[in-house]
């Protein structure tokens, strides 16, 4: 009988930290309904006592997750571990994850105190979780560069204290697989009491070496892999979720163990994820990157015909990339539309059939042909929409004659109100259409970043813009999507715009208390 693995899913607490805008609450709700059904044993998703929006989403979040455990994570405070525990008390289940430095380095120049104090602050602050839940899990931070008997004291200390797991983490990326794999063995060997827990590993890639740590662990005796979606997080990122699950997966015969994951899902995850982070996935990416499965030498192709297992150790179909395209037509009803999203494994609660049935019947239009990846990229599209929307945009021209400044017009409905504006002597039709909005809205806004993107393929795919602004010193993603580079410009920076809106309705309603 295989041993299970548990996977700790920490992709909205490490990975959402690195983005260059924070999520909002709702789409952390999605990400975590979606790892929900991916069927991460345990998520965590934020750290409460570090602003009220994080408390917001952690509280949210706990209150809907119904399958997985939630966890929240706090420093080894008083404060921390208190406020973790409100945020995470409307859920059935739950724990709390309490982390303190031990290495020599950390210990001396970052929190200048003795390791004694170190081991009492863990073992305070593993006693104070203790009262508000009895799944408990403490973390030795930097323990990749911390002496091998410092780490066999602090995690006895931490199991005798209440810890039902203890975490041993690279936290900067700094170990070799035979090194960790050595410290993993010691403390499964050396700590009297580590029967009485789970030990956990939490890798970083700033050498690219991640994964294979994580695996190498598991070999030693670790029971629990901490990962995220697509691999994001600090720095160079943390252990992909799909790429230690799919390798315990084909190579079970020498891990003899498993996992609880339903892999049929992390295609569709994985794209959820790097769409709402706006954090594109690298072609060649393992496991979910677009030329994971795909042949182009002569010779792979010869061999792929003849026999798959020649050049594929995994199916496509295992991680749920659907290859065969739909084909669907402005003759196409909403029971089309809503089948073909079943067969890509969305379900109607995901989006709103109706708005997605609108915008699938204009594309069409103009397309003719609507496929699969189209079909997905407006679904995403629509996740990422506010409820109510202040700005929307109405009509939009540009031109660009050559020798001459460019310039656009657009029209907006702005709270009900139908408001123009003509924009002269943009350094480009985007340029211009941006202008114009923000002569509209009355906006200081800084562009930090523009990015546009194919979804699709041919000369008719998706042009998709993500963008980050900065307002008022608050960072926001904006994302548009059209078959027109400037409309989907426009709508990207419209989308950004609502989300500002929207925070400031959070702070009035805030103040207000």
């Amino acid at each position: 009988m295989n041993d299970q693995i548990i996977i700790f899913d920490t992709t909205l607490r490490d990975g959402e930290q690195a983005l260059k805008a924070s999520l909002t609450v709702k789409e952390k709700l999605q990400i975590a309904l979606a790892l929900e059904r991916l069927g991460v044993d345990v998520m965590e998703v934020g750290f409460p006592v570090s602003s009220s929006g994080d408390f917001e989403s952690v509280q949210t979040i706990a209150r809907h997750i119904k399958n997985s455990r939630v966890c929240a994570l706090s420093r080894a405070v008083d404060k921390d571990i208190d406020v973790a525990a409100e945020a995470l008390k409307v859920a059935e289940a739950f724990r709390i994850h309490t982390f303190i430095a031990t290495s020599a380095l950390h210990v001396e120049a970052k929190l200048r105190r003795s390791f004694d104090d170190v081991l009492e602050m863990a073992v305070n602050a593993v006693k104070r979780a203790r009262r508000y839940t009895d799944d408990v899990e403490f973390s030795c931070e930097d323990a990749g560069r911390t002496g091998i008997d410092n780490i066999c004291r602090v995690v006895e200390a931490a199991i005798n204290a209440g810890a039902t797991t203890v975490n041993i983490p690279d936290t900067v990326g700094y170990c070799l697989p035979m090194e960790y794999g050595d410290i993993i063995h010691n403390v499964m060997n050396r700590v009297p009491n580590i029967d009485k827990a789970v030990i956990s590993v939490h890798c970083h890639n700033d050498l690219g070496m991640a994964t294979a740590n994580s695996l190498t662990a598991v070999q030693n005796g670790a029971r629990q892999i901490e990962c995220t979606i697509n691999g994001i997080g600090e720095r160079a990122g943390n252990t992909a979720l799909e790429e230690v699950v799919m390798a315990i997966k084909t190579r079970q015969a020498q891990f003899n163990a498993d996992t609880r994951i339903n892999t049929q899902e992390i295609h569709r995850v994985s794209q959820l994820v790097s769409q709402l982070c706006n954090m594109p996935i690298q072609p060649n990416k393992a496991i979910v990157g677009s030329n994971a499965f795909a042949h182009s030498s002569g010779i792979h192709q010869d061999g792929m015909v003849k026999n798959k297992n020649t050049y594929e150790i995994m199916s496509p179909e295992t991680i749920g990339l659907k290859k065969e395209k739909l084909n669907l037509t402005a003759r196409s009803g909403r029971a089309a539309v809503k089948n073909h999203m079943e067969e890509m494994g969305y379900q109607e609660s995901d989006y709103d059939l109706d708005k997605l049935y609108a915008a699938f019947l204009k594309l069409a239009d103009k397309k003719g042909q609507v496929f699969d990846y189209d079909l997905e990229a407006l679904a995403f599209i629509d996740m990422q929409q506010g409820d109510e929307d202040r700005l929307v945009l109405d009509v939009i021209t540009s031109q660009l004659i050559s020798g001459l400044p460019a310039s656009a017009f657009v029209q907006v409905e702005l709270d009900g109100q139908r408001l123009s504006e003509v924009s002269q002597g943009g350094n480009g039709p985007v340029d211009a259409v941006f202008n114009a909005i923000l002569n509209i809205t009355k906006m200081e806004i800084k562009m930090l970043h523009y990015n546009l993107t194919a979804k699709g393929e041919g000369a008719e795919a998706l042009g998709q813009v993500d963008i980050v602004v900065e307002y008022q010193g608050r960072r926001f993603h904006g994302v548009g999507l059209a078959t027109d580079i400037v409309e989907s410009s426009a709508r990207a920076l419209i989308h950004a715009i609502n989300a500002i809106y929207r925070s400031q309705k959070v702070a009035d309603l805030k103040a207000k208390k």
